[in-house]
């Protein structure tokens, strides 16, 4: 089975200096968030990871995130999925910064990745060794500490995570319970950074496994 990379494709960034007032009240800013930046990407979860980086590389908090869009058959529009995220900072220059690590790890360091050649078996099994504020508040846990972020297809999913469980010294920190907008499932696991990558390892062998030979029991 060949395994292909998915690259995410960045669709749209803007930053704005100084934020409209109003504004600050409807997004539920800090006073001091003077600025913010947006950001739409045509993957989810490599642009939480991303962001998740952001939090780590300048000073800015993670005031939205979320996907939209199931499937074609679901929106008139392209991308079939879209990712929104809002970086916010007190000042312009760590927005900016912020921005430039978000786009940078999305550019070479995170992606789904497809157990077939035409990228219809989509997961995503990726370490992050040390969280940044973002992620560690979604899964529970103290900033720094590593995660395994787990996502495929429902079934995959499922069967991936049951099998990380058991091959790993981890626990379940943020169940993704499917169908996301994205018709996909799965979790962030805690450990050790060691416990963490050999869920990886047995999350993505286990979802292969099933992409390999579906109708088994």
């Amino acid at each position: 089975m060949v395994t292909t990379t998915l690259a995410p494709r960045v669709l749209a960034v803007r930053t704005i200096p100084n934020v409209a007032p109003s504004l600050v009240d409807t997004l539920g800013l800090r006073p001091s968030h003077a600025a913010i930046g947006f950001l739409t990407v045509d993957q989810d979860d490599p642009t939480y990871v991303a962001v998740d980086e952001a939090t780590k590389k300048a000073e800015v908090d993670v005031v939205f995130a979320r996907t939209f869009y199931r499937d074609t058959s679901h929106s008139n529009l392209e991308p079939a999925a879209q990712t929104l995220v809002v970086l916010a900072g007190d000042r312009i220059g760590e927005v900016e910064a912020g921005m430039d690590a978000t786009l940078t790890h999305l550019e070479s360091r995170v992606s789904y990745r497809s157990a077939d050649g035409n990228g219809r078996c989509p997961y995503l099994a990726h370490l992050v060794a040390q969280t940044g504020s973002y992620l560690s508040e979604r899964a529970g846990i103290e900033r720094g500490d590593a995660i395994g972020y787990l996502k495929a297809t429902p079934l995959e999913a499922l069967f991936g995570l049951d099998q990380a469980l058991k091959a790993a010294d981890v626990q379940v920190g943020e169940w993704i319970e499917p169908p996301t907008p994205t018709n996909m499932g799965g979790a962030l696991v805690i450990g050790t950074e060691a416990d963490c990558r050999a869920a990886c390892e047995a999350f993505e062998a286990a979802v292969k496994s099933v992409y390999a030979d579906p109708v088994r029991y």
